[in-house]
C-alpha cells in the first residue's frame, strides 16, 4: 500500500503575509491639508472603556473644511482626564493650523467650568491640565 506524497515548495506566502499585515496595521499619516482659515470651531470629547481610553477632536472651519482626529491614550485615565487630553490636543492641532479665532464646544461641564474659572480644580492632576489649557488658549 503506497501513498502518493509530493512535496511542493511554498511560494512567497510568508513575505506576502508580512506585507499584508503591515499594510493593514500601518498607521496612516496623511498630509495636513492646506487650510488658511482664521475662524474655526472645535468639538472635543473623551471616552473611557474597559480596554483603554481615548479622545476625539473635530475641527470645522468657517470655510467648511473638516478635520477629525482620534487620540488613543496609552495609560489608564478617568473620564475628566480624557476630556482634558482631547481639549489640549485639539488646541495644539489648531494652533499648528494657524487659527486666530476658535469656538470650543465640549460636553464635560466640569472641564468647561474649570477652564472658564467658574469652578475650582480640587485634584492636582486636573489643575495641571487646566493650567495647560489656559496657557494654550492665550495663543488665540
Amino acid at each position: 500500500m503506497g501513498y502518493d506524497i509530493r512535496y511542493i515548495p511554498r511560494t512567497t506566502i510568508k513575505s506576502q503575509a508580512l506585507a499584508n499585515f503591515i499594510a493593514k496595521w500601518m498607521e496612516v499619516q496623511l498630509l495636513t491639508p492646506d487650510v488658511t482659515h482664521e475662524y474655526w470651531m472645535m468639538y472635543f470629547d473623551g471616552s473611557v472603556m474597559a480596554p483603554g481610553s481615548g479622545a476625539g477632536v473635530v475641527l470645522i472651519s468657517l470655510g467648511e473644511s473638516t478635520l477629525c482626529y482620534v487620540i488613543r491614550l496609552h495609560f489608564l485615565a478617568l473620564n475628566n482626564a480624557t476630556e482634558y487630553k482631547a481639549l489640549i490636543n485639539g488646541l495644539r492641532i489648531i494652533i499648528e493650523l494657524g487659527a486666530m479665532w476658535l469656538y470650543v464646544y465640549g460636553n464635560s461641564e466640569l472641564v468647561v467650568y474649570q477652564v472658564m474659572k467658574e469652578s475650582s480644580c480640587k485634584s492636582p492632576l486636573m489643575a495641571a491640565y487646566c493650567q495647560e489649557v489656559r496657557k494654550l488658549k492665550d495663543k488665540f
